[in-house]
């Protein structure tokens, strides 16, 4: 597998025949939440330019943000992409288009939403614009962001150059996260190589 670098990001030949690890964080908290959590997993799947998927477990998490709503279920996504940044924006605004997530000028932000598909880290890509930043901005606050990338990535270390977990133990919201039995691994079986 090639790896590509920051600078490669702008070859788009160079990064056709790059495959970068990229992150994703789902939650839900109205309706069927498994549910939301499940068909956008199997739309991840099917979706050309990820490949060789892999879910954490699922947990359920108090709110963050606006605390007068349904608690979240919650889990993140790792696949190797060879997609650009706005290829994979576009991707998680379609799967939350198709599950009923509409984003208007009065949504409230960090609101009740039957989906959300945030982008967390494509390798070491970074870009900073109005509608997209990544890595993004506050995953390195969010308890119900880390428990779950812990499940895929136990050795990470914070920016802080700590462990994952021993970061995550000191985050005020770290009780809020309660794993759940739900398991989305089976969605994923088979996923080798979707890549074009």
């Amino acid at each position: 597998m090639k790896v590509a670098s920051m600078k490669d990001w702008g070859n788009r030949q160079a990064m056709a025949q790059a495959e970068l690890p990229a992150y994703f964080s789902l939650g839900s908290n109205l309706g069927d939440r498994l549910g939301y959590l499940t068909r956008a997993c199997e739309m991840m799947y099917n979706a050309p330019g990820l490949a060789r998927h892999t879910v954490s477990r699922v947990y359920e998490t108090e709110p963050w943000g606006l605390a007068e709503q349904p608690a979240f279920l919650n889990c993140v996504v790792r696949a190797l992409t060879d997609l650009d940044p706005d290829g994979l924006l576009a991707l998680a605004r379609r799967i939350e288009g198709a599950l009923g997530r509409e984003r208007s000028a009065e949504d409230v932000r960090w609101g009740p939403r039957t989906i959300d598909v945030d982008i967390l880290m494509v390798g070491d890509i970074a870009v900073n614009r109005s509608d997209l930043t990544i890595p993004h901005p506050r995953m390195w606050e969010r308890s119900f962001v880390l428990i779950p990338l812990l499940d895929l990535e136990p050795d990470m270390r914070a920016p802080d150059g700590r462990n994952l977990r021993a970061f995550v133990q000191d985050l005020p919201d770290a009780n809020g996260v309660r794993r759940v039995r739900a398991d989305l691994q089976g969605v994923f079986v088979g996923a080798e190589n979707r890549l074009d």
